[in-house]
């Protein structure tokens, strides 16, 4: 009898200290956390890192970041001469693009990820209507800045011109 109270009373000290253990696991300590320090220097001290927001200038240009590693195509010649969006005529031989959210109007630096040849572009359209592209080129100002002249799309980094 007397070895069943112990192994009773063993059990429920037990159970009582393992549920106040889990309780106190399951808090979340009032301190603050420790900061760690990065140990990575920067190899460049002198540069500061700009926030996307931001406007840089190149060459006259004051240019904002729109978007990187965008999927850029161009029009097909058959859209050559018909009303684009914005009510003018299309012509494959202009600096013009379609983008899907951009004002008409806008002027925007292309630039390919690839070769680091850009253009300037003016957005006259709506477009692309394929989901994984962003802007649609005309085809003069697609040529000028691709790699390889048979390719149909690439890679592009968007900046829009601030007036």
């Amino acid at each position: 009898m007397r070895n069943k109270k112990h192994i009773l009373f063993a059990t429920i000290a037990l159970t009582i200290i393992s549920s106040f253990t889990y309780i106190i696991s399951q808090t979340k300590p009032t301190t603050e956390p420790k900061i760690i320090q990065d140990t990575v220097k920067n190899a460049r001290p002198n540069i500061i890192a700009l926030p996307v927001d931001s406007v840089f200038t190149d060459k006259g240009l004051k240019l904002r970041p729109y978007k990187k590693n965008a999927h850029a195509s161009y029009y097909a010649d058959r859209f050559n001469g018909k009303r684009t969006a914005n009510g003018s005529r299309f012509n494959n031989n202009q600096y013009t693009a379609a983008h899907k959210k951009l004002p008409f109007g806008t002027r925007v630096k292309v630039t390919n990820e690839a070769n680091g040849k850009f253009v300037i572009v003016k957005i006259t359209d709506r477009g692309p209507f394929v989901k994984t592209r962003e802007i649609d080129l005309s085809k003069r100002a697609f040529m000028d800045i691709t790699k390889q002249k048979g390719a149909g799309a690439m890679k592009v980094t968007i900046e829009t011109i601030v007036e």
